[in-house]
């Protein structure tokens, strides 16, 4: 599976990526969402894994541009932010995220979530190549 790694921080896009190739993921990384909008036009990704505060163009707002593409609007998204408050979890999902976690993570706490979102895309009947 390719996932995008989008996350503002060299350390954390750096860790996110160890985590995802240690467990056989191939990883596409961006700085901000801009950048990961730009990915998106040259790479076919299965997952997209988002951080919420970056500069340039948020998590939320990436997430909304990712939802109103049509050639994208299936891909899983999930937020990994330090973002703990309830409202912003929430809007993240009203935005149309499918999962979220908060920093620190762990690899086995992002891999128990992408298999979690994987389930359930299947449990919906919808697949994307994953």
């Amino acid at each position: 599976m390719k996932i995008l790694v989008v996350d503002d921080d060299p350390t954390t896009r750096k860790v996110l990526s160890l985590y995802l190739k240690a467990k056989g993921h191939e990883v596409v990384t961006a700085e901000n969402g801009l950048d990961a909008l730009e990915k998106l036009g040259t790479q076919n990704v299965n997952l997209i894994m988002s951080d919420v505060n970056m500069p340039y163009m948020d998590g939320i707002e990436f997430v909304r541009n990712v939802r109103a593409n049509t050639e994208w609007s299936d891909i899983p998204i999930l937020m990994v932010s330090t973002e703990a408050d309830q409202d912003e979890q929430q809007l993240a999902f009203t935005a149309g995220a499918n999962g979220y976690l908060i920093k620190p993570v762990t690899a086995e706490m992002v891999n128990d979530k992408i298999k979690e979102l994987v389930r359930n895309i299947f449990a919906q009947g919808r697949t994307r190549n994953a």
